[in-house]
C-alpha cells in the first residue's frame, strides 16, 4: 500500500492557519479508530536543544493533543534523553529545555514523561528481526503506553541523510544503552587529499 502524504501552505487562506490546518490533517489520520477511551497515548517529539528553534513548537503540539482528548485518549509528551552530555542528557535538565522551550503544562496541557528515565537506564528489550540487532532497548514509558504519535520536524543529518518520523521514533525513544549500540559503528573516516 503506498503511503498518503498531505501538504498544506502556510498562508491564512479561507482564514484557517496553521492549527487549524494541522487539525484538519490530524482527523483525516482517522486516529478515532486507534485512540480509545483512557488510553495512555505518548507524543513523540523533540523538546530542542537550549537556545535552538529546530523544533516543532509547542502551541501546534496542543492541537494533537486537544484532539486525543476528544477520543478519550490521555495524552503526556516523550523524549528519551540524550547519550552525549548536555541540556538532554538527563531527565532534570531534558526537562528543564523543555520547559524553557515553550513545553510547559499552561502551553501543552500535557505532563512531559522523559521515556527512559532519570538517566536514560529506564527500558525494556524488545526483541526484533532486525538487519543489525535482534533485541533493542525501548524506553519504558514509551513501551508502556497504549499509541504512540509522533510528530516530528524534517531535517538533514550527516549519517543518515535525512531525520524525520523514523529516526525521531527509533533513535529517540532508545535509552542510553540503544543510543550506544546505533552510534558503535561510527568511525570518522579521514579522507587525507580532501585536507
Amino acid at each position: 500500500m503506498k503511503p498518503k502524504v498531505f501538504f498544506t501552505d502556510t498562508s491564512a487562506k479561507n482564514k484557517k492557519g496553521l492549527p487549524e490546518k494541522l487539525k484538519i490533517l490530524f482527523n483525516k489520520l482517522k486516529l478515532n479508530n486507534i485512540i480509545e477511551k483512557d488510553d495512555l497515548c505518548a507524543v513523540k517529539t523533540h523538546f530542542g536543544e537550549m537556545g535552538n528553534s529546530a523544533f516543532v513548537q509547542g502551541f501546534f503540539i496542543r492541537t494533537i493533543i486537544d484532539e486525543i482528548k476528544k477520543f478519550g485518549g490521555k495524552p503526556f509528551l516523550t523524549d528519551g534523553n540524550t547519550l552525549y552530555k548536555g541540556s538532554r542528557g538527563n531527565s532534570v535538565d531534558h526537562l528543564i529545555t523543555a520547559l524553557k522551550n515553550g513545553f510547559a503544562y499552561a502551553t501543552v496541557e500535557a505532563p512531559l514523561i522523559i521515556a527512559d528515565g532519570l538517566n536514560g537506564f529506564d527500558y525494556v528489550n524488545v526483541k526484533i528481526e532486525g538487519k543489525h540487532f535482534q533485541e533493542v532497548k525501548i524506553g519504558s514509558a514509551a513501551y508502556e503506553a497504549d499509541c504512540l504519535i509522533t510528530v516530528s520536524h524534517f531535517k538533514g543529518h550527516e549519517m543518515t541523510g535525512f531525520g524525520g518520523a523514523i529516526k525521531n521514533v527509533g533513535m529517540g525513544l532508545g535509552s542510553r544503552g540503544a543510543k550506544q549500540q546505533m552510534h558503535s559503528d561510527a568511525i570518522p573516516e579521514v579522507i587525507v587529499d580532501k585536507c
